[in-house]
């Protein structure tokens, strides 16, 4: 696993994101607690250095941080675009489909048209108060590029897989999403081998 970040350096940890709770809480406060962990998030890789092509999946974390960085990050957009003309895996999680915008199918259409996703949704949005704080209603912005978003109950874990697109709902997500990304992997590789 290599992970990297638009500017490479520390990986700005979205504050809400800590303390951990919910039923992931005991692997998130053991993933902070490694060494290793920590050191890669401080010396992550900048994307522009990135060949998104060498890697099965590229998977975008969530975190409301990501609404601002994310969809106006060229290199960002290149990765994505980069890994799914490649074949690869493409997936995100929570506010990480707003990585997802600015990538391109070899056709110059938008990934995203017409297929299956999910991600944080205009309710959720609404329950934690933000929906003014962040500079676009995340579902609504997904709608407008043709993507089929589905939903499941408020912060509950609700995760899907269109082909070798993976996203997931929100941070009860996380384990689905990375679930069905490993699974997408493993279809991928099944298919090269064919």
């Amino acid at each position: 696993m290599t992970v990297a970040s638009i500017h490479g350096g520390k990986v700005p940890v979205d504050p809400r994101s800590t303390p951990p709770a919910g039923p992931e809480a005991p692997v998130v406060e053991r993933f902070l607690a490694d060494p290793t962990a920590a050191r890669t998030l401080a010396h992550s890789i900048p994307l522009e250095a990135l060949d998104a092509t060498r890697f099965d999946a590229l998977f975008l974390p969530g975190g409301h941080g990501t609404m601002f960085d994310f969809p106006v990050s060229y290199a960002l957009a290149s990765a994505v675009s980069r890994a799914w003309q490649a074949g690869r895996v493409v997936a995100a999680v929570c506010h990480g489909p707003a990585g997802l915008v600015g990538g391109v199918d070899s056709d110059g259409r938008p990934v995203l048209a017409g297929r299956r996703v999910s991600a944080f949704s205009n309710a959720e949005e609404e329950a934690v108060g933000l929906t003014k704080a962040v500079p676009f209603l995340l579902q609504n912005k997904l709608e407008s590029l043709e993507a089929r978003v589905e939903t499941g109950p408020s912060f509950q874990p609700f995760a899907i897989a269109d082909g070798r697109l993976v996203t997931g709902q929100n941070p009860a997500s996380a384990r689905k999403t990375a679930d069905l990304t490993l699974e997408a992997i493993a279809s991928a590789r099944e298919r090269d081998r064919c």
